[in-house]
């Protein structure tokens, strides 16, 4: 492979010729003399194939001051051949983008390059003009970039009990996030009386959000996941006659072609069979998580009635056959549930990773599910996750540079991301009876003996009004 370059290394080798792609020829059409003609060269006495192999080395938090070098470093840079170079060189990057609420409920989308614990805040998303499908003649909606997910998920849930008044006077709130093709997307929510089938991408390559295709009905609250480069929207709530309804169905959304398809909805098996006519209008149904996991859909659901979360395991769904099964016990059971009984997880190497608060308040722990086993198993303990009792999402997981994170808010209410050394735990709790742990990581921090080889903090911004509210993983 060629030389990697940097702009605080850039100068290490100046006296050494550039060796580019040499195991592996560039793919590249060379470009006509004409372009030449009107766009002057990327760098002086090179070739452009041999310049934007140059720029696809450089780590991507510097591309936003590259585009002030020129026109032409600006369009290489916006251009989507230098991204599909990268991704052939094997020159990507993960970054983790974290959606937070702040005052006013406005929504504000961070993005954390790991490598470098540098920071960039995204643009605003743009507004939101109008809901034609549900509108019935309401005014303009509210501004997403003026609106968040203030309402908790309780409170939207008791307007199952007949509170209209209440779903009135709610501003907006329940968008869902997904991330695939290299891009974000924030799907639906609801706003007063509707729920929206809107969509919203945000392409980092250009740094800017534009209006995707809508979803086939309005949902908030949904859940997301992807399989097979698509991504799924699952379940979520809309606004029925006598209150907000719960949904059943699914649709699946194909970036490349730009079209919404809907997949079978959700049987809901277990809230079919329950005893009697008055519990099953009692009881709603209700999908609390979703997760792609050995490549299927696993949705987990909960029976819902004021103030109470009934866990009734949950159901996958297998693209292959196109249908939905019954969820294993052991994981619908064991599957750790945090406010308003909704579940959350991240995957790491191919394993199912799910957080667990302890019964003290400032600790939690890791849970790995064994798939032959059919259970969960503690990994690690003493996650440092303080009770804010009042946040929507005191937590958040997520896998990248392969290992798990856990981003949170520290003593200070500032974001803090955590690295959890989940393998290292393991080897340590077969060697409990040793005198000593040997910590394999090199360069890792040792704050204290206690929290040897559990996890350290690799980012940490200043955010103290902020609340957490989702997160996801770009690798571009």
């Amino acid at each position: 492979m060629g030389t990697i370059l940097s702009l605080n290394h850039s100068r290490t080798r100046g006296n050494e010729p550039y060796e580019v792609l040499q195991s592996a020829p560039c793919k590249r059409p060379r470009l006509s003399s004409s372009f030449y003609e009107k766009h002057p060269r990327l760098i002086p006495c090179l070739p452009d194939e041999i310049s934007i192999q140059i720029l696809s080395r450089i780590p991507r938090i510097h591309y936003l001051k590259l585009k002030s070098v020129s026109r032409t470093w600006k369009a290489t840079i916006l251009s989507a051949e230098l991204f599909s170079l990268r991704k052939e060189m094997g020159t990507t990057e993960e970054w983790l983008y974290i959606l937070t609420k702040v005052a006013n409920d406005k929504l504000i989308w961070y993005a954390l390059d790991p490598l470098a614990g540098r920071w960039q805040r995204l643009p605003p998303m743009p507004n939101v003009s109008r809901e034609d499908e549900s509108r019935k003649g309401l005014d303009a909606l509210r501004m997403w970039n003026m609106a968040g997910s203030s309402i908790r998920i309780a409170d939207v849930i008791m307007g199952w009990l007949g509170r209209k008044d209440a779903i009135d006077r709610m501003p907006f709130c329940g968008c869902s996030v997904g991330a695939v093709d290299g891009c974000l997307y924030v799907l639906g929510g609801f706003s007063k009386a509707s729920a929206l089938r809107c969509a919203w991408r945000y392409n980092p390559v250009t740094n800017s959000w534009s209006e995707s295709s809508p979803m086939s009905i309005g949902r908030a609250y949904c859940k997301t996941g992807i399989l097979d480069d698509k991504l799924y929207a699952v379940g979520g709530v809309t606004r029925g006659h006598g209150g907000l309804t719960p949904l059943q169905s699914a649709e699946v959304f194909d970036p490349k072609t730009g079209v919404w398809s809907q997949i079978p909805s959700m049987p809901f098996t277990k809230a079919q069979v329950l005893p009697t006519a008055f519990l099953a209008d009692l009881l709603k149904p209700i999908a609390t998580g979703m997760t792609s996991y050995r490549g299927r859909l696993f949705v987990t659901q909960s029976l819902y009635c004021w103030p109470f979360f009934v866990d009734v395991g949950g159901e996958v769904y297998d693209p292959e056959a196109n249908s939905w099964v019954e969820m294993p016990i052991g994981l619908g059971e064991g599957w750790p549930a945090r406010q308003a009984g909704t579940k959350m997880s991240a995957t790491v190497d191919g394993e199912l990773y799910a957080l667990d608060p302890s019964s003290s308040p400032d600790n939690a722990k890791i849970k790995v599910y064994d798939y032959l086993a059919d259970d969960w198993k503690v990994v690690a303990e003493d996650i440092p996750v303080r009770d804010f009792t009042e946040s929507e999402s005191p937590y958040l997981l997520a896998g990248f540079l392969g290992k798990l994170h856990v981003i949170t808010k520290d003593a200070n209410r500032n974001i803090a991301v955590l690295q959890v050394y989940v393998q290292n735990h393991v080897a340590s709790i077969s060697a409990a009876s040793s005198s000593s742990l040997v910590d394999p990581i090199e360069h890792a921090e040792r704050p204290t003996e206690s929290e040897l080889d559990l996890w350290k903090v690799i980012a940490t911004r200043s955010a103290p009004a902020a609340e957490l509210v989702s997160c996801l993983v770009l690798d571009i």
